[in-house]
């Protein structure tokens, strides 16, 4: 019997049916493929490319599918993460005035992100934060039983956490519960 009662406290997924609402889950999208057509044009202002824009619009509408409302969404103000905000609020009906630009995410560090996941405001429970790599994947695997190799370009990862605050939120009560990474799942 102590044996299925510690087994039940470790796995997280039955505390999460229980009460969904202690729930966290932060989805860490990265950027979609962008542009290097433009010779000159500096890294920040780099637009996407025509996968980029294909890919973009097709995972928004995955994640709308699936059933994942988001209460936040912030970005890189970066052309290319900031556009893939917006196709990803565009297939949740979320008016693109509604993301948060913020210039950490841009050339951020790991402990950057968790900073910024840290800050989040509390009534969020799922927040997509839209980045770069090679940052994205770093944070991914700080949550991760096995190694993420890579995030590709416009690929997302669903750390889910029952940390009852964002400053709560660390590997002991979180971790990756899915990957969505458009050569898999398109």
């Amino acid at each position: 019997m102590l044996r299925g009662e510690i087994a039940f406290i470790n796995d997280l997924t039955p505390i999460f049916d229980a009460y969904p609402m202690l729930m966290r889950s932060v989805f860490l999208i990265r950027h979609a493929k962008s542009s290097w057509d433009h010779a000159g044009l500096r890294d920040f202002d780099r637009p996407l490319n025509d996968r980029g824009e294909r890919d973009a619009p097709r995972m928004g509408s995955l994640l709308a599918g699936l059933g994942f409302q988001p209460d936040f969404l912030i970005s890189s103000p970066a052309k290319r993460a900031y556009t893939t905000a917006c196709y990803f609020a565009k297939a949740f009906s979320i008016p693109e005035t509604d993301i948060v630009r913020e210039e950490g995410i841009y050339e951020a560090s790991v402990q950057d992100i968790l900073k910024l996941i840290a800050s989040l405001p509390d009534a969020a429970h799922k927040v997509f934060l839209f980045g770069h790599n090679p940052t994205l994947t770093d944070v991914a695997n700080e949550f991760s039983d096995m190694p993420i190799g890579n995030v590709p370009t416009c690929g997302i990862v669903r750390i889910d956490s029952s940390a009852p605050t964002w400053p709560e939120l660390y590997e002991g009560n979180s971790k990756v519960m899915a990957k969505y990474f458009p050569k898999v799942v398109l």
